[in-house]
């Protein structure tokens, strides 16, 4: 009955379908989208919970970027929330305590993370402590760059006398001339040495005929009352004790051009100095006076009085003509200098240069090469350098 009913019912719409098929398509695409919709609203969460996952995977990202930051953290945030409004709070106290966001987490988007914070600017130094930083800096650059001090001499800082006293502010090595150890010297304790029918007696204490003495660390060392750096060569020769000084050429001028002038003379009078000091001296390399020393340390050639006589301003005026010396085509021109010009007219017959007269130019406003120029007629400036500027 049921069925004989149901096709009387169907019969109207499906001659209706067949006069008009265009509404069974309508039907189909309705119902078609009926169904999405339906499938949408039980399948999709409301969008306040979809802002609070967001914002909250934000949050758990800003928290590990913190982490690895190296400052200190504020604790992680707890649970995810549900509202865009606590998952906002919970971004915002996951950052690190001295960061801040970009923007604030908001229920329309995620919050941004703040990057992490840089390391502390190093502490800023006072002009003093910038004065001092440089001035140390130039002097370390200025000893390892001089050509100077590539240069030994060896200078008679003793010559043929009957004993010597020596000590050192550290310990000092007695070692063979080719540097085996013999003995040992305690830091601060005099010693007398002097010569002996084999060789030379360090207080009681035998040793060669020629010894070589270097101070422990770089330190100086005292012969007498004056004080050394570099080390120390003791030789009896013929029954007389000599002592030489093996120095570098830098630390030697430092001491002949404070010994020779006044540290406050100009600069350009310090620098003239410095030029005609080095350029007798390095006559004296080549031709040394003896097989054992290059020069002496007296009036006689040019004052060498150790580390007692150094000064800042005619140090600085050595390392500012490092290696320059006065040359005649290409040679080194042993440039003798006395007090006055007097003095270099009955000494040297004219040849050389007044000390006092480098001064009275300087003070004129002349330069160093002009004056050495005008006191050694027809020569110009030679300049040793090292492969290693």
């Amino acid at each position: 009955m049921l069925k004989t009913r149901f096709k009387s019912a169907a019969q109207p719409v499906a001659q209706l379908f067949k006069q008009y098929p265009w509404l069974l398509l309508s039907l189909l695409a309705g119902l078609q989208l009926a169904g999405v919709l339906l499938i949408s609203r039980f399948s999709a969460p409301d969008a306040a919970s979809n802002a609070a996952m967001v914002n909250n995977a934000a949050a758990t990202g800003a928290t590990t970027a913190a982490i690895s930051a190296p400052q200190a953290v504020s604790p992680p945030a707890a649970s995810a929330q549900t509202g865009a409004k606590s998952a906002t709070k919970s971004a915002t106290k996951s950052l690190p305590a001295k960061s801040s966001p970009s923007s604030a987490a908001s229920s329309a988007g995620p919050a941004q993370v703040a990057p992490a914070q840089s390391a502390p600017a190093a502490p800023k130094l006072t002009a003093e402590q910038q004065r001092l930083n440089e001035q140390y800096k130039q002097s370390f650059a200025n000893a390892a760059s001089s050509v100077d001090s590539l240069i030994e001499m060896r200078v008679a800082i003793a010559e043929g006398v009957p004993t010597a006293t020596i000590s050192g502010a550290s310990e000092l090595i007695v070692m063979t001339q080719d540097r085996q150890p013999l003995n040992s010297m305690a830091a601060g304790v005099s010693y007398t040495v002097q010569p002996s029918a084999n060789g030379i007696t360090l207080n009681g204490s035998e040793l060669p005929a020629a010894v070589l003495i270097e101070p422990a660390n770089d330190a100086t060392f005292n012969l007498g009352e004056r004080t050394y750096r570099g080390n120390l060569m003791l030789v009896n020769d013929g029954g007389k004790l000599w002592a030489v000084n093996l120095v570098n050429l830098r630390s030697y001028l430092h001491s002949v051009v404070a010994s020779e002038v006044s540290p406050s003379w100009p600069q350009e009078a310090l620098k003239a100095q410095s030029v005609a000091a080095r350029s007798y001296a390095l006559t004296y390399y080549f031709k040394p006076m003896s097989s054992l020393f290059h020069l002496g340390a007296t009036e006689y050639y040019q004052v060498y009085s150790g580390i007692g006589r150094e000064a800042a301003a005619t140090s600085q005026a050595v390392d500012a003509t490092a290696g320059e010396f006065v040359s005649y085509r290409g040679g080194i021109v042993e440039s003798l200098y006395a007090a006055s010009d007097d003095i270099v007219a009955e000494a040297f017959h004219g040849h050389g240069m007044s000390q006092l007269g480098a001064l009275s130019l300087a003070e004129q406003g002349y330069g160093y090469q002009q004056i050495l120029g005008g006191y050694y007629p027809g020569t110009g400036l030679g300049k040793f350098v090292s492969d290693q500027q």
